[in-house]
């Protein structure tokens, strides 16, 4: 069986006018990543991401401080996050408790988030969406099984909350609710590994920190 390590982004700029770029501290997650990775032997053969520039930038890091030959990145744009900022659009503001907008504090917008996900997976939003929770679903099963197809003995893959959340909820074959209360608990440069082939994939540990459980590290878990 191939070892696929899925990582979610380092923590990327909330509350900036481009959210889509890696803080300081993103940057940081990344880079120790991929110093664990150095000294703990691992190497890839494939490399895939998103096509959101936090996607890259995470890569690029990791694999810059992992060093060794370059390794070629495909990217799968059915790995991309979806548009939370359309999906708290749907709503409106007058669906959501007060404080609980996509600008609002990392900890309101959470609630907000939960609540806005809840309702697009039952197809409740009653605004407009770029995309269905099918259709989220469907692509996310699409990159999944590109993943599987392409072989490779030890695959990295960098992506987001959402896709890592459904992704994880399609492998065990779990619900919808299943992927949301996933989506919340998703840390930053965090690591869910697999085991697969061409037909079947297996998790074997999921939003581990291997990088980041020394004590002096532990401010740099993040979510955001």
């Amino acid at each position: 069986m191939a070892e696929l390590y899925l990582v979610r982004h380092g923590q990327a700029s909330f509350g900036a006018e481009n959210y889509d770029e890696l803080s300081s501290s993103g940057g940081t997650q990344s880079r120790w990543l991929g110093e664990y990775y150095a000294q703990s032997g691992v190497t890839f053969d494939r490399v895939v991401t998103g096509t959101m520039r936090r996607h890259a930038q995470t890569a690029d890091a990791l694999l810059s401080a992992m060093g060794g030959a370059p390794v070629e990145i495909v990217q799968d744009a059915d790995l991309n996050e979806y548009d939370f900022r359309a999906l708290f659009s749907a709503l409106g503001e007058s669906g959501l408790a007060p404080g609980l907008l996509a600008e609002g504090s990392m900890k309101h917008f959470y609630k907000g988030l939960k609540q806005v996900l809840q309702l697009w997976s039952e197809d409740k939003l009653p605004g407009r969406v770029p995309e269905t929770w099918g259709q989220f679903q469907a692509r996310v099963e699409r990159a999944r099984l590109a993943i599987q197809r392409s072989g490779g003995k030890r695959v990295l893959v960098v992506s987001s909350g959402g896709p890592i959340s459904v992704f994880t909820q399609q492998v065990l074959e779990a619900s919808s609710a299943a992927a949301i209360a996933l989506n919340m608990q998703i840390r930053n440069s965090s690591v869910s590994q697999y085991v697969f082939n061409d037909s079947a994939m297996s998790l074997v540990t999921f939003n581990t920190l291997p990088h980041l459980e020394q004590a002096e590290r532990r401010a740099l878990v993040t979510y955001g």
